[in-house]
């Protein structure tokens, strides 16, 4: 993954240390998954942002001017090393007063991230949008992979989940029901959007996982499924939350490239600009950056299973 700057913005807008935006690229590939290919995410990420065009009609800003520092290839060699390099180097540049970002390969690099804002900022709400629950606590033997991506959310932080269609029986028993946002519930109901925000607190992670959007939108993803969210109701949401609440980083899991169809790398890049315009649309590029961290961990939630219980 050879490049010197995000999109190929001018390296001026690329220096850590007047960068107000880190992007964390992780690639990661594990034996569990339905559909390989997400490892090459990332890459195919940042290659289709380097043909995007940087002015954003909608919000009329050019985002990558607050400055974007891309960081280098993490190293890790097992799921456990890539969750503690992703956790560690997600916490390392919220300390240095940076809105970060992830882009992931699957969903297990999650765990990493998730983790670093809960510990570094109070009442955390994790807005999880995509297809799968993701909430079991073991699979296949494993806590470290893409179906136990949300579980330490769902025990930790206040979870609210939008759009999901896939899931196990068991995972009905873990989820909070009341703030989760099933796909065929939504179709019916515009009021859903209301009613997840509803239920945030002011400090929100967003963690999208882009099997939440259809796949006659987006068809490259390692988990397709249809019945999926579109791209205008999409960005409205994300436009709302952004608006109402604080939101203090994301990350974006699940790309799966096809190199006879780039359309879903293009939507992927997009996207990620689109989310970084709606947090800096109304910041002048001179403007202070705080994100207000705070170094303590606060669990929102009890724990509602015994550590012994199996899934």
């Amino acid at each position: 993954m050879q490049t010197k700057t995000y999109a190929n913005i001018p390296e001026e807008f690329g220096k850590l240390e007047s960068a107000k935006i880190v992007l964390i690229p992780v690639s990661y590939d594990s034996e569990s998954v339905a559909q390989k290919g997400s490892v090459n995410g990332p890459e195919a990420f940042l290659k289709a942002s380097r043909k995007m065009e940087l002015y954003d009609i909608e919000t009329d800003t050019e985002v990558y001017k607050q400055g974007v520092y891309l960081v280098d290839e993490l190293e890790y060699n097992s799921a456990e090393a890539m969750v503690d390099a992703v956790h560690q180097a997600t916490k390392t540049h919220i300390k240095k007063n940076k809105f970060v970002t992830v882009f992931g390969s699957e969903h297990t690099v999650s765990i990493g991230t998730i983790r670093a804002f809960n510990e570094m900022y109070p009442s955390l709400t994790v807005l999880n949008i995509g297809a799968h629950a993701n909430v079991r606590k073991s699979y296949k033997g494993s806590t470290l992979n893409y179906a136990c991506a949300l579980h330490e959310a769902s025990q930790n932080t206040n979870l609210i989940q939008v759009g999901v269609r896939s899931m196990s029986a068991k995972e009905k028993t873990i989820l909070d029901v009341e703030k989760t946002f099933f796909a065929h519930e939504m179709a019916l109901d515009d009021s859903w959007s209301d009613a997840a925000i509803d239920q945030m607190t002011d400090n929100v992670f967003i963690n999208f996982n882009l099997n939440a959007l259809d796949i006659s939108i987006f068809p490259n993803t390692a988990a397709p499924l249809p019945g999926g969210l579109f791209w205008y109701e999409t960005l409205e949401f994300l436009k709302q939350v952004f608006a109402e609440k604080n939101v203090v980083g994301f990350d974006m899991v699940e790309l799966c490239p096809n190199a006879n169809q780039k359309s879903s790398d293009f939507l992927a890049a997009k996207l990620y600009y689109k989310m970084l315009s709606y947090k800096f649309m109304d910041q002048e590029v001179g403007d202070d950056y705080d994100n207000t961290y705070e170094n303590a961990k606060q669990k929102n939630n009890a724990t509602k299973f015994n550590e012994d219980d199996e899934y």
